[in-house]
């Protein structure tokens, strides 16, 4: 009987104490997790419309501006939105340009604090050459969702592709006589969205044009025309001496102030 007592005794008290061990946990827990706190982060290129999962979307992170740590990251997806809507109706105080299926980015963040955050966004992800990186600030209350168009970041410029001449080409003299070395580039918004001739994004309104570099040297500038939806090209060859050469394409849009540029390299031998 006594050995039973001291063995409820000693029973109890391991009870007790996994008892406080787990309240200890829980209260440890909600101070740690705190209050989950949403937020729509989205990414619009500037003059069109927004960068969605068809251009492999933009990346976000969020973190905290005074520690730096990670609050959460990941990139947008869904649609580049309603092209009525976002270019075309006049937008008034408190009006959505987005809906339920434009791309955006839905962060959940656990705070128990006003906590002051950055918010940078990485786009386009998968165009190293065109790639931008906007950011903001702002305080996040715990528990104040910041929902509906959320926070929208802006990113200026083209995406551009030169297509020829390819990067580190070699040709002979000889053989651009017979095939002319015509400039192409690809050149799109930074949503994606087309560039041609009499289009909402006017190929017209876009000066597109190589500057050219031989041995190191200015060589020559030559204009590119809209030839088809996003490709441009040079009227005629205009290389006619062996060495090597730099092509660096540019756009630009005075009315905007959207630029974009790609360069390459390639060699002419005898």
């Amino acid at each position: 009987m006594v050995i039973s007592i001291r063995y409820l005794i000693v029973y109890y008290k391991i009870i007790e104490m996994k008892l406080r061990f787990f309240l200890l946990f829980l209260f440890i827990a909600n101070l740690s997790y705190g209050i989950e706190t949403n937020i729509i982060v989205r990414a619009k290129a500037k003059d069109a419309k927004f960068v969605g999962s068809s251009l492999g979307g933009a990346y976000v992170i969020i973190k905290d501006k005074l520690t730096g740590r990670i609050l959460d990251e990941g990139r947008t997806e869904g649609t580049p939105g309603d092209t009525e809507l976002i270019m075309e109706n006049p937008v008034k105080r408190g009006t959505l340009i987005s809906d339920e299926n434009t791309s955006k980015f839905l962060a959940a963040i656990d705070i128990d604090e006003p906590t002051f955050v950055t918010i940078d966004v990485y786009s386009p992800i998968n165009s190293k050459q065109a790639q931008v990186k906007v950011s903001t600030e702002l305080w996040l209350i715990p528990g104040k969702d910041i929902l509906g168009d959320g926070i929208i970041l802006e990113i200026p410029g083209y995406i551009i592709d030169v297509l020829t001449p390819r990067t580190h080409q070699y040709m002979s003299l000889e053989s651009l006589e017979d095939s002319p070395l015509f400039f192409k580039a690809n050149i799109v918004m930074m949503c994606g969205c087309p560039i041609q001739k009499d289009g909402l994004w006017d190929s017209e309104n876009i000066e597109v044009k190589a500057i050219v570099k031989k041995d190191g040297e200015f060589y020559k500038e030559v204009e590119l025309e809209n030839v088809a939806t996003n490709l441009f090209e040079s009227e005629s060859s205009v290389l006619e001496e062996a060495g090597q050469y730099e092509v660096i394409i540019y756009a630009y849009d005075e009315s905007t102030g959207n630029t974009g540029v790609d360069k390459v390299n390639f060699v002419i031998f005898d």
